[in-house]
């Protein structure tokens, strides 16, 4: 198939909020090489705050996005909640009118995600964030769609970019946030925001695909 129920697609969320939980740990470990360490511990409150908010209720993708980005910009300290409450908000935005999402809904979406994030931060890629995990992924499934690829490839090529993308902080030095600070001392670690972001690019396009 080639698309996908927006009504079906709660189950998308649902899955996400496992992934952060799941990682809380490891996200609150590579926080704590050059950060606060308490990334995952502040996400995992987020998304389990949600998973609260959404018990017993039915909702679609847009909505179950829309109730996350809510509870991450409400609920959770520092600069992430910001950052991705304004993700999951852009994201729900592209498809709330869609009884369908496919290839190019869900390029609304991302790329919707990527400029709400640019609206709000100064970081460019390159200066060890979570944008070095999602301009990649975005401009893999943009490009893989205008090649005339199907849907599930195209998520297959943004799972694939955001990993590379993610690997990819190792290597830079932080020129954003608190671990800017320590100069070349923060090349070797990955970053905690293009961490997490990877976790939930890559579990949002394989929940994807297994609704095709």
């Amino acid at each position: 198939m080639s698309s996908f129920k927006n009504a079906d697609a709660g189950v998308v969320v649902d899955k996400l909020i496992k992934t952060i939980q799941e990682q809380r740990d490891y996200l609150s470990e590579i926080d704590g090489k050059i950060g606060d360490g308490d990334h995952g511990i502040n996400m995992n409150k987020g998304f389990t705050m949600c998973e609260k908010k959404l018990e017993g209720q039915t909702y679609n993708l847009s909505e179950g996005l829309s109730i996350l980005g809510a509870t991450l910009l409400e609920d959770i300290g520092g600069s992430m909640g910001p950052l991705y409450g304004m993700l999951f908000d852009e994201m729900s935005m592209a498809c709330e009118d869609a009884e369908d999402i496919d290839a190019d809904v869900f390029a609304e979406m991302i790329t919707g995600a990527v400029e709400g994030i640019q609206d709000i931060s100064p970081a460019q890629v390159g200066d060890k964030s979570l944008l070095d995990t999602l301009v990649p992924a975005k401009e893999a499934f943009v490009a893989a769609k205008e090649a005339g690829k199907e849907f599930a490839e195209c998520l297959d090529e943004m799972n694939a970019a955001a990993e590379k993308g993610w690997q990819s902080t190792k290597d830079l030095v932080a020129k954003i946030g608190r671990a800017s600070r320590l100069g070349e001392r923060s090349r070797g670690v990955l970053d905690a925001g293009a961490t997490s972001c990877y976790f939930i690019i890559t579990t949002i396009g394989t929940a994807a695909k297994e609704l095709l």
